[in-house]
């Protein structure tokens, strides 16, 4: 058994725990009152907000998962990290040696890949609207949780989970990768990623876009998916080492 199968199992079953007590909890809207009234949300067209941490944020996504698939394509070399080698001279070479196999780059690459598509997936079979569609928030829509399968709100609906949230999340596949053969890179790929989904999160509250749960369910998803696919594929494509 993998050594961090039962701690992965731990984190999913915990979080899970702690998510269902949110829901019941009543704070969603509590936190959404805390940024909109009746006249809507302030900061919804915000620029650090809307254009740096909405946009900006989407873009950054894209481009480690662009440089994921540079990498995984790109002809190996022994030392070089995730198999890429600029030029002759070490000091030509970039980021971390980490001398990841071309099996633990791909996982990696469609790891993350199956994040991006599962949460636009069930954003789109879910029919609970965005806090801005709320009627006490200038919409027309009334509160409804997520979880009345079947309840139309009113709303243009399809805003649960957080897709914006899965540009961070996704890449927590990078701390399912790392944490075996570079634990210190794992530990510091994974506070980079939490806190980027954080911000994100906190960023489309303040708009009015998202719910809190919204951002914390996309992290509980793609962490879960993760944690599956790394102790349902074979060992060899996340432990072994080489180009």
């Amino acid at each position: 058994m993998s050594p961090y199968r039962r701690a992965d199992a731990l984190v999913v079953g915990i979080g899970l725990l702690l998510l269902l007590a949110w829901d019941n909890s009543g704070l969603d809207l509590r936190a959404a009152h805390w940024f909109g009234n009746a006249q809507g949300f302030a900061w919804r067209e915000n620029w650090l907000l809307s254009g740096v941490l909405h946009t900006g944020g989407r873009w950054l996504g894209l481009t480690v998962v662009g440089g994921l698939a540079i990498a995984l394509v790109w002809p190996a070399r022994r030392g070089s990290p995730f198999g890429l080698q600029l030029g002759r001279q070490p000091g030509m070479r970039l980021g971390m040696r980490l001398g990841l196999s071309r099996g633990q780059r791909a996982w990696w690459l469609l790891a993350t890949l199956a994040c991006a598509l599962l949460v636009p997936g069930i954003k789109q079979l879910t029919m609970t609207s965005c806090p801005w569609d709320l009627a006490e928030f200038g919409g027309t829509a009334r509160y409804i949780s997520h979880w009345r399968f079947g309840l139309q709100d009113g709303g243009g609906g399809h805003c649960f989970p957080s897709g914006h949230a899965t540009s961070a999340f996704a890449l927590l596949s990078g701390w399912f990768v790392l944490r075996g053969p570079h634990p210190q890179a794992a530990r510091i790929w994974l506070v980079v990623v939490v806190l980027m989904g954080l911000i994100f999160g906190a960023a489309q509250l303040m708009r009015g876009a998202h719910y809190p749960s919204h951002t914390l369910w996309t992290a509980w998803l793609c962490w879960t998916l993760c944690a599956g696919l790394a102790h349902w594929l074979p060992r060899s494509q996340l432990q072994a080492a080489g180009p």
